[in-house]
């Protein structure tokens, strides 16, 4: 059997709220001359877009393995991306089913990333997609919980490509996480035992695409991404 190299599934994340958040991740991305990295759009209104595209176009990226768009995303944003940065994984939420025909053309190129409510969106058609962008940490959750976003995954897993997801930590006691909601998902890492969890995971989850999701430095993603690739593959290829 073929062992699995995450060295090559693994990307840090463009994230952020602010000017200075992105600004600083991409001056790190060019000082590192790092060539592919995941972009994670949901907080950048039309604004933040506009003012980031130059900065990225102009950037030492080269490749976009997955964009986390959100509900103002255009098609023609979806394009630029593909045609620029030859993106094929867009991840959205369940409430992005109502939208579709905005984005017509580009279904498949789409992957759900569910909510993390205990509840199944009526409108959600993940066949009419290109499938599941799981978020660990929430995944995570959710089997502790024993929650719906759990079931569903599990119930689709032989129907459904598991193509991408986000990687973040996990807590086990709740936390207020960037959005100002308590939450289990950690996205700022102070400690490796963040990722603890992910060997409890089934493997079912893991894509091929994974992005990290945190607000730390690119740096420090990189140093969390060597950790995570032995640990990964440990688990992956153990005989």
């Amino acid at each position: 059997m073929q062992k699995i190299d995450f060295s090559k599934r693994i990307f840090v994340g463009l994230t952020g709220g602010e000017n200075k958040d992105w600004q600083q991740k991409l001056k790190d991305i060019n000082r590192l001359g790092i060539k592919e990295a995941a972009v994670f759009l949901e907080r950048f209104d039309k604004k933040e877009r506009d003012n980031l595209y130059p900065f990225l176009i102009k950037s030492a990226i080269k490749k976009v393995p997955l964009v986390h768009i959100r509900t103002d995303n255009t098609k023609e944003e979806i394009k630029f991306f593909i045609e620029k940065y030859q993106t094929q994984h867009f991840n959205i939420h369940e409430d992005h089913f109502k939208l579709l025909d905005n984005w017509k053309g580009y279904w498949k190129n789409l992957y759900l990333e569910m909510n993390y409510d205990d509840q199944i969106a009526k409108d959600v058609k993940v066949k009419k997609i290109g499938g599941f962008c799981i978020d660990l940490a929430h995944f995570k959750s959710a089997i502790a919980r024993g929650d719906e976003e759990a079931t569903y995954a599990y119930s689709n897993k032989n129907k459904i490509k598991f193509a991408c997801n986000h990687l973040n930590g996990f807590s086990s006691e709740p936390i207020i996480n960037f959005y100002g909601k308590r939450g289990h998902d950690v996205h700022r890492i102070r400690s490796l035992k963040d990722f603890d969890y992910l060997t409890n995971l089934p493997k079912f989850v893991f894509g091929k695409i994974i992005a990290l999701e945190m607000e730390n430095s690119i740096p420090e993603q990189l140093k969390f991404k060597d950790y995570l690739v032995k640990v990964l593959n440990k688990y992956f290829n153990k005989s």
